[in-house]
């Protein structure tokens, strides 16, 4: 999906204005075309997002990293103006995406920040390339494993408020987005319905969340192929479980950075796939860590790579 809409400002083109020095490019890997952003100079940073955003999502960290780096800022495969093939959205396939990326701009090591989504297609990369991670940051989104397999269908009694619960955070989407087709359908033209209720839910100030920014989610996720792709995410979940029985611990450093709602979570999990790990938990954010604390978030990652 190119956007030619003429004078809407919610497209790659008008909205890469916003930040200074950063162009537009695409991409062929593996067969479909990916869109990036880029700009800054110095050691290389990929960037991933996650659901339910694009790469807009890295709008209040990305300038200010490309001061020192030279920012890479993805649209992963499903996401915004980038492919959205029938399969091939399990993270291994995602990764080999990224992995495409690096060979035809010439990358030799990368340092990869992921967040939600990004996260476990980051963390992928580095089980599967880690001669060419350098570092790596995951935020709130770690590779897929079976303890998802435990989460609750139906939330116990009293722990389903307002606020996502950090002792016992009820994701319904994730079982939602498991379902083929119905969504699309559902979402269609309405998706910032569900954009709005998500960041009421997970963010402790959604205000964090301004209603541009909303706007630019919907108007991409209101088309339902991209809702369907980016489903396939969430529809690959088993085999990048079955995937991850095949990883073993990641040498190089790794950093998670965890809102209220993961931290405690993400401190026990994270050890036991990166033996160099540490985690900084941002416990008065919620999820959408970017537009919550950009300030805390630049603060770890711009320590962690220095």
């Amino acid at each position: 999906m190119k956007n030619e809409v003429i004078n809407n400002p919610y497209t790659d083109e008008e909205l890469i204005n916003q930040w200074p020095g950063f162009v537009n490019r695409y991409a062929t890997v593996n067969g479909i075309e990916i869109h990036y952003v880029e700009g800054g100079n110095g050691e290389p940073l990929i960037c991933l997002p996650g659901w339910p955003q694009t790469w807009y999502s890295f709008h209040t960290i990305a300038p200010e990293l490309a001061k020192n780096y030279r920012v890479i800022v993805v649209d992963i495969r499903g996401m915004g103006t980038s492919g959205k093939p029938a399969s091939g959205y399990d993270k291994k396939t995602m990764a080999s995406d990224i992995y495409e990326l690096t060979q035809q701009i010439g990358l030799e090591k990368v340092q990869l920040l992921g967040h939600d989504i990004g996260g476990m297609v980051a963390m992928s990369f580095a089980f599967n390339y880690p001669e060419l991670t350098e570092k790596l940051i995951v935020m709130d989104g770690s590779h897929p494993g079976e303890g998802m397999l435990q989460m609750p269908l139906i939330p116990a009694a009293g722990t389903f408020g307002d606020k996502m619960n950090g002792d016992a955070p009820y994701a319904w989407w994730m079982a939602f987005n498991q379902v083929k087709g119905l969504p699309e359908q559902i979402l269609e033209g309405r998706f910032r319905y569900l954009l709005d209720w998500l960041f009421s839910y997970v963010m402790i100030d959604e205000t964090k969340m301004t209603a541009f920014e909303r706007e630019v989610y919907a108007w991409v996720y209101n088309n339902p192929e991209n809702i369907r792709a980016a489903n396939g995410w969430y529809q690959s979940f088993a085999q990048d479980i079955e995937d991850a029985k095949n990883y073993g611990q990641l040498a190089l450093p790794v950093l998670g950075i965890a809102s209220n709602v993961s931290y405690n979570y993400m401190k026990m999990g994270l050890p036991y796939v990166a033996a160099d790990c540490s985690v900084t938990g941002l416990v008065d954010s919620g999820h959408y860590m970017n537009e919550e604390s950009p300030e805390q978030v630049l603060a770890a990652v711009i320590d962690f790579l220095q």
